[in-house]
Formats: structure tokens, sequence, C-alpha cells
């Protein structure tokens, strides 16, 4: 999968290498996202792997930390990779969905929006009038919302992909089951943000809090009357929010700022090498390998014609997009990392202007990342 000939084999020393050659530059593509009216707030970041290691650099409101939304989903991806459980059934590791058809499904089944799920369930509903989410009730929902038509059990491969925050919020109950702790995001914590020494920059907002983390740094998102008006300090996605509060699903949960995405980011790529903090247990290509009927590998997407992440990367691309406003693509090849985070939902959802942003910021990243390599 990774072209072990883009990059030096010295890959270990040292790492990460920090340039603070080019800040102007970055505030400037930072400042396009605001300026373009996509997002009252952007941080962004790129690295390049070079001789000497990663050179990073990050830009805008780079002290800031945004709601990643779908860009926990590869944190989640990594976290069951490295606790060795994506061979793992969903009715071994949740007996109690052993008799639905998902019973039989494995975690990386889940993690590759294979599984037959439709894309969509408010779970959250009960929360809007004043009620509470019976955990237990909303995993038999998601575990019964099977796609029409679908023959069982499923063909070699899966069912045709459609992607969908379910199938991750049943891995991350899974996850944390598995590994005895309150949720998805505690076990991302463990697994994965304490390897990188991120927590005070990575983790769920009761794990910032506990650790001393100023929330203040946190940026608004959505302006939500039912839930008491801008949301701060809390996930935006609603049935994170109600599944989860302030810990963490599997699709949603992890908040952070942009130097920890992309050393996130920069971990990934050496995992995916056999080398980095990231790289025990089970990490490996399956993670990113290209999977039949779509984009869509196995916690992470990769690159498709066109992209929103530009057109300066190559074709071993993969990443993630998050709903609200952020964006993690690694180069595989090439040894390249770019974070795009905003809080493009605030005050309201319906600003789409970051879509047309995308491919351009993603481009003078990719662009700066290659200048900066040492």
């Amino acid at each position: 999968m990774v072209n072990s000939g883009a990059a030096p084999k010295n890959l270990r020393a040292p790492w990460p290498f920090r340039s603070n050659g080019f800040v102007g530059a970055l505030d400037g593509i930072a400042d396009r996202v605001v300026r373009g009216g996509a997002a009252p707030a952007c941080a962004v970041g790129c690295a390049a792997l070079g001789r000497r290691g990663w050179a990073e650099e990050t830009g805008g409101a780079d002290e800031a930390i945004f709601d990643l939304a779908s860009v926990t989903k590869p944190m989640t991806a990594l976290a069951i990779a490295r606790a060795g459980l994506r061979r793992r059934r969903l009715g071994e590791l949740l007996p109690e969905l052993s008799p639905s058809p998902l019973g039989a499904a494995t975690l990386e089944d889940l993690l590759s929006h294979r599984v037959g799920l439709v894309d969509h369930l408010p779970l959250y509903l009960p929360v809007v009038v004043g009620e509470s989410v019976d955990q237990d009730e909303a995993l038999g929902r998601i575990a019964g919302s099977l796609r029409e038509g679908l023959a069982w059990p499923p063909p070699h491969g899966g069912h045709p992909p459609v992607y969908s925050d379910l199938g991750y919020i049943l891995a991350g109950v899974a996850l944390a089951r598995a590994m005895d702790v309150e949720d998805a995001g505690a076990a991302i914590e463990r697994l994965v943000v304490a390897r990188l020494d991120a927590l005070d920059e990575l983790g769920t907002i009761r794990g910032l809090a506990g650790r001393g983390v100023d929330l203040e740094r946190v940026q608004p998102t959505e302006d939500v009357p039912w839930r008491g008006g801008v949301v701060r300090g809390a996930v935006h996605d609603e049935n994170a929010w109600a599944l989860t509060g302030t810990g963490g699903s599997g699709h949603a949960g992890m908040f952070g700022a942009v130097g920890a995405v992309v050393r996130f980011g920069e971990a990934v790529a050496l995992a995916l090498r056999g080398e980095g903090p990231l790289a025990a247990g089970d990490v490996g290509a399956w993670l990113v390998a290209a999977r039949p009927g779509g984009s869509l590998a196995a916690g992470f997407d990769r690159k498709s014609e066109p992209s929103s992440a530009g057109t300066v990367c190559g074709p071993e691309t993969v990443g993630h997009l998050g709903f609200t406003g952020t964006s993690l693509w690694i180069d595989l090849e090439a040894g390249a990392v770019v974070a795009v985070l905003s809080n493009r939902v605030h005050p309201t959802r319906n600003n789409a202007r970051i879509r047309e942003l995308r491919p351009e910021v993603h481009d003078a990243l990719f662009r700066r990342a290659a200048r900066s390599r040492v």
C-alpha cells in the first residue's frame, strides 16, 4: 500500500522535527477560509517527512480547540486496530446483539460501512422533549435498521457501501466494552492520544476538562435552541451528545488543536510502515486498502476523482472530513499530512461555503508541505 521508497528509511529520528519558517503563509491560508465566509475561526497545519523526520507547521487559530466531528472515525479505527479487535464479531463483544444479522459482522465490516445499515437514525429525539436516551434500546434500534432487499449472510466483501455513523456507534460501544472503559472516547484517549503525548490538545470534553485544559479554547458550533443556544464545550453531533454526553462515541466526540491532529496524521503514516507511536497491535494496510464499491476504506476515505482533498496530493491519499468543517488528509506516498479545522457550523449548519474552499485550501497546504520538507 505504501511506497517505502517515497521517503528516507530513518523514520524514527527525530520525531517530530518542527519548522517555523513559513508561519505567515499558513496564517494566510487559514485567513482565506475566514475571509471566504466559510467559518468564523480556522486553523490549518501541514507536515512533510524528510531526512530529519517530520517538518510540521501550523497557522491561523492554532491554539484553539475544535470539534473534530467525523475526523473521530479514523481515531476509532486506529484504537480498534491497536486493541487487536478488527476481526472480532459484534455479537462476541455485544452479546445482546447476537440475534441480529449484525451479530456476525466483524468490527472491520462496521468500519468500512459495508454491513447494510441505513445512513442515519435520529437517536437523540427523546432528548428534545426532555427525556434521556437508553443506550441498550438505541443499540437495538441500530441493529434493526438494515436496508431493505439485502441478502443475509452478506456476500464476500460486504454489502454495497453506504456512509453511516451507525456502524461506528456500534463499533465504539464494542471497543469500550472490550477495553472496560466508559466509552469509545476514553478508549481512543488511552490507545491513541496518550501514545501521541497529546493529552493536553486532543480528547473528549470530559477528558480535556479532567486534565485541566482551559475549555475557553473550545470554539463554538451551532446555535441550537432546543440545546439552550450556541453549543460550546459540548459535541455538536446530536447522537453523540445524547449517547455519550461529554465523552466520545465511535463516530464523533473528539476535540483537538490542529497541531495534535497533524501529529495524529503523521503517526498514521508511520504506523502503516510499522513505525512510530501507533504501530503496535493490528495496525496495517487493511485500514486504508481500497475496497469495492467506492472510496470508503476502513476508518478512512480514499481520494476519489474529483475529491475535496484537491489535486496536488497523489492517488494513495487517505483521510476524512468532519461535518463541523474539519478535515485530515495523508498522502502516503509523498509522506505529507494536511489538516484544516474550522467551525463552519457556527452559527448555523446552513453555511456550505467550506465545500468549494476545501480543495483550494488542501492544495495550498500540500504545496506548503512539499516546500517545507527538510
